[in-house]
């Protein structure tokens, strides 16, 4: 536990923090959200001590570690194993057993120990990354957007991890089901300060609700106050018989505090433009297959017909063909075999990371989506561009200075300047925030024509009513007719059920393996019971031959004695051995 206090903290004249503060308690899991810019990963920074406040305290108890997983994964040592216990403390770097415990535990087989940690897949990097910080000890995570280029599978793993977790975590995230899945509490920035509630997102977001509305109401009924009281003085001040109670009522206006009118915070608000379609089929893909490499082909005879209305999702690991997919649907690449047919009235609308990277950086925004329709006029790109948060002297920024979710917004825009009938997405909530998402959600909901989205959140996959899924197996893809919830209840994920066919298999063999030791204990013990009265009875009788006087006859029952204290002894040592195991 740990208590943020005062915090202020401001870069040039943009103020993040001003008199920030929380407490952190005794295994919480906070969720921390905010718009973009608002100062998330800079709280991080200052909580790391990698960045200091202008104002304000961060107090942490004696001994107190952070472990921090930041959002750029970089590898240094050759091994999955060296990397991972680079985060060993300094006196037991030697300690790999360590490491690799963890490592295991995260999902490494004993044969990955030695392979290179760049030569994994995103999801498996995370873990590397994870049992570093991990390996540390500490005692508050720090995860700041560890979902980002993951893939859905291993999202699902991370959030089984983090519900498991003992310690303090603070998750920074734009995925509220992910967020809502894993956390005990959430924390806002809001207007530089920072809100800290237990429960969930929506709780969270209502409670800001709550005091915008709180204070905007405060504020009108002190306008109004000021107002009756300075309509007095304004009638009655000159006159010397109420010049007493004017001076006194403007004594009282310079007393009352001064609310500030709060600032409307920018909102993306939009829907996509439609062009009717009439027909019924829109896009007909037969037999589909595509290879990047000839001997591995990455789609092999894959069909998929796309009507009016449908609302479609391709899911899968990373590698396994889903943007692939949505740029042969799209007519971006050409099927090695196979034909896509599409209707004359089709008209496209396609977000995609290559589209992104293709925006021209010798452009400024307005000049970029009016590209994308010349039938526009200006009045009309400068609307657009209001809709995508870019009013007035913003919508002449150069493309070359946007950041990764700006970029993503002047490419909706672009989408939205021509109308469409069909959206191909790939990843389009990717580098937005909750808000922008959410609005995002909103106006593929409202539109009429249909959607195809690639996307690793469960977020999206529950919030739009999909009515068909694409699932992106190993040189596979299979249709599935049905929401994303049908398809985990009646398919589910293969790797998950041979994840936990193993886990069965080996939950089984351990019992057996359990039954057996206990089996062998059960005799081992019962061994030396039976040799203990042995040794008592041999005791015994050399006691009487002691008496008797006759000392030769004693010699062959010590040897005997002797012979079964080693029997006894050897028998411990394999008890020994077996508590162990």
């Amino acid at each position: 536990m740990f208590q943020a206090d005062g915090l202020c903290l401001a870069y040039s004249d943009q103020v993040l923090l001003e008199q920030a503060a929380f407490t952190m308690q005794k295994r919480e899991r906070c969720g921390l959200i905010g718009r973009n810019g608002s100062g998330k990963s800079t709280l991080f920074k200052l909580l790391s001590g990698a960045e200091q406040p202008d104002k304000g305290t961060i107090v942490y108890p004696k001994g107190y570690h952070l472990g921090l997983l930041q959002q750029q994964i970089r590898f240094t040592q050759p091994t999955i194993l060296g990397e991972a216990a680079l985060g060993l403390p300094d006196d037991e770097k030697d300690l790999l057993y360590k490491a690799e415990t963890l490592l295991f535990g995260l999902g490494f087989s004993e044969e990955m120990m030695d392979k290179s940690p760049d030569s994994l897949s995103g999801g498996y990097q995370l873990r590397v990354q994870l049992a570093k910080v991990l390996v540390s000890e500490p005692d508050c995570l720090l995860l700041d957007e560890p979902t980002n280029y993951l893939d859905i599978l291993s999202i699902r793993f991370l959030e089984n991890f983090l519900r498991s977790w003992k310690g303090e975590m603070i998750l920074i995230s734009h995925d509220l089901q992910f967020l809502d899945a894993v956390t005990t509490h959430m924390m806002g920035i809001h207007r530089q300060k920072i809100v800290k509630i237990k429960g969930k997102s929506s709780d969270l977001f209502h409670l800001i609700a709550q005091e915008e509305e709180t204070h905007e109401q405060a504020r009108q009924t002190l306008e109004k106050k000021k107002a009756h009281m300075q309509s007095f003085i304004d009638r009655f001040g000159a006159k010397a018989t109420k010049a007493t109670q004017a001076q006194a009522r403007q004594k009282m206006i310079d007393r009352l505090p001064d609310l500030e009118k709060l600032k409307n915070l920018r909102q993306l608000d939009f829907s996509f433009r439609e062009v009717p379609f009439n027909g019924k089929k829109m896009v007909d893909a037969s037999h589909l297959q595509f290879s990047y490499e000839p001997t591995k082909p990455l789609i092999e005879d894959f069909s998929l017909t796309i009507e009016k209305g449908d609302r479609i999702a391709i899911i899968g690991k990373n590698g396994y063909g889903k943007s692939t997919l949505l740029k042969l649907l799209s007519q971006e690449l050409e099927p090695e075999k196979g034909d896509i047919t599409v209707s004359q009235t089709l008209r496209l609308g396609v977000f995609g990371q290559t589209s992104i990277d293709r925006l021209d950086a010798s452009l400024r925004i307005e000049e970029e989506i009016a590209s994308a329709n010349p039938d526009l006029n200006f009045t009309q790109i400068r609307g657009i561009c209001g809709l995508m948060m870019f009013g007035g002297d913003l919508a002449k920024k150069p493309i070359s200075i946007l950041s990764g979710g700006e970029k993503s917004r002047v490419l909706l825009g672009k989408i939205i300047a021509r109308p469409s009938n069909l959206l191909l997405l790939d990843e389009p909530t990717h580098h937005l925030d909750i808000e922008s998402i959410e609005a995002l959600i909103d106006a593929i909901e409202d539109f009429h024509g249909s959607v195809v989205v690639v996307t690793h959140s469960e977020w999206m996959l529950r919030r739009i009513a999909f009515n068909k899924l694409v699932v992106c197996h190993k040189q596979k893809q299979e249709l599935f007719n049905g929401s994303y919830d049908e398809f985990l209840e009646n398919e589910g994920w293969e790797e998950e059920k041979e994840k936990k066919g193993k886990k069965d298999s080996d939950s089984k063999a351990e019992r057996s393996r359990s039954k057996a030791i206990e089996t062998e204990i059960k005799s081992c013990e019962n061994k030396i019971d039976h040799l203990d009265k042995t040794i008592a009875e041999l005791n015994k009788k050399i006691d009487e031959l002691t008496h008797a006087g006759r000392f030769d006859e004693t010699k062959e029952l010590l040897r005997s004695i002797e012979a079964t204290q080693k029997k006894i002894d050897n028998l411990f040592d394999r008890l020994s051995h077996l508590y162990t195991q």
